[in-house]
């Protein structure tokens, strides 16, 4: 098929890989000039496992092309994808403003029938809203139709889950519409879901906002335990066994982050408030997850106190492993908390310091583990990349000030800290 992919974030650029992967002809089109020169050289905006390559090879046999022009795009495809991005504005309404410059871009060159899938996370009523722009404002009159396609991929396993999703939901104004959906999605063999328009769109916005509860919810028995002396990793696991629960996203520590929670629940929030719904659970998920930062550093200020001149090596600074993401992660937040409290930082992220340097310029980054632990007065782990759960230990002990651990990540077991020598502090433990 010939497809057109407006925006190449995350989403837009995994998706336009692993569609031309299967067989496609796919334009990518994105407003960015620079973005879309580099692309053209084959150096990505993002890391992601397995992409470089995948767009390389792609480009290599001629199935996947980048470029400005959004009527080349348009005017060429016959399925046209919108993956532009929905940040929060700030009283957590999605900003649709990139969803309807694009609907309109779309209706200028709309040349011939078309299918325009909204790929994007967006609210409710947003299928109606591209619908209204494009047919108000096309400038040839020609049919088309709207569907809803969200994504439900994981930074850092983006292009598994794109050719291994779960589910592939399709929200279709009519059968004859789904049906073409279907066929460019059958080489895969996945589940496929039929919906009308606005129950793919409250789809994705439930999926991740219930996600979201349960990372709240083991975060706010992570507090009790820590009161009672329980272990809150056997209570993840004690819970997680019972099939109705399931062990997925039921480990404590400093709570969610990236580009997808944060912004999905205070969508869903937003939009159930719009409609009279006082959606008090979803609130208390927000508040418990914007309060993990508070509890860690009362955690290690409890054990250090004044941190005015003290030596904190921060491990990890991307909101997950395996990606260079930095959106709503935890670590940007300690950064702050520490430098306003006088701390000294130093870091290691196997990929993501290029991009916290164009934040925090002046923080001292890292060659590896070991330089950042040097002289040290306490160890501080932020992101549970592999790397650190196979440190040597011993080495890392005598080359700091103090064997001090503070474990935002659980990634270490606490007895064998202990018999190392550690003092180690974990969330819930």
């Amino acid at each position: 098929m010939n497809i057109c992919v407006i925006g190449t974030g995350y989403v837009g650029l995994v998706t336009g890989a692993v569609f031309a992967d299967l067989g496609n002809e796919i334009i990518c089109v994105d407003s960015n000039e620079e973005k879309v020169r580099n692309l053209n050289k084959g150096v990505m905006p993002i890391y992601e496992p397995g992409l470089e390559e995948m767009v390389r090879r792609n480009m290599s046999d001629k199935r996947l092309f980048f470029t400005t022009s959004i009527q080349n795009g348009v005017e060429k495809s016959e399925l046209i994808f919108i993956a532009v991005g929905t940040p929060p504005k700030d009283n957590g309404e999605t900003d649709l403003s990139q969803v309807k410059q694009v609907a309109g871009e779309i209706a200028e060159y709309i040349n011939d029938y078309k299918i325009i899938i909204n790929k994007s996370t967006v609210p409710v009523g947003t299928g109606n809203l591209v619908r209204e722009i494009v047919g108000k404002n096309k400038q040839k009159q020609v049919d088309f139709d709207v569907v809803s396609n969200p994504e439900f991929l994981r930074e850092g396993s983006a292009i598994k889950d794109t050719l291994h999703p779960d589910r592939i939901v399709i929200g279709a104004p009519s059968h004859k519409v789904a049906m073409k959906l279907l066929e460019l999605y059958s080489t895969l063999e996945r589940p496929m879901l039929i919906t009308d328009v606005p129950s793919a769109e409250m789809i994705k916005y439930a999926s991740n906002s219930f996600l979201a509860t349960k990372i709240s919810f083991i975060n706010a028995i992570a507090d009790i335990c820590e009161k009672v002396d329980a272990d809150v990793l056997q209570v993840a696991k004690g819970m997680g066994w019972d099939s109705r629960i399931g062990p997925d996203f039921l480990q404590a520590g400093l709570g969610y982050g990236g580009s997808c929670f944060p912004k999905d629940t205070e969508s869903l929030f937003h939009t159930a408030a719009k409609y009279g719904i006082d959606f008090g659970l979803l609130r208390e998920v927000i508040t418990i997850n914007e309060g993990r930062v508070d509890h860690f550093m009362g955690t290690i200020e409890g054990r250090m106190g004044d941190l005015s001149g003290k030596v904190l090596a921060m491990l990890g600074l991307a909101f997950k492993p395996d990606t260079d993401d930095l959106r709503e992660a935890k670590s940007l937040e300690l950064i702050e908390r520490f430098l306003k409290k006088g701390a000294v930082v130093k870091t290691y992220d196997p990929v993501a310091m290029e991009n916290c340097k164009r934040v925090y310029p002046n923080l001292i980054y890292c060659e590896n583990p070991y330089e950042a632990a040097k002289d040290a007065d306490a160890l501080v782990i932020i992101t549970e990349w592999r790397e650190f759960k196979l440190l040597n230990l011993e080495r890392i002990k005598a080359i700091m000030k103090q064997p001090l651990v503070f474990d935002g990540r659980n990634i270490y077991d606490p007895r064998v800290k202990k018999k190392l020598g550690f003092e180690y502090y974990g969330i819930g433990r």
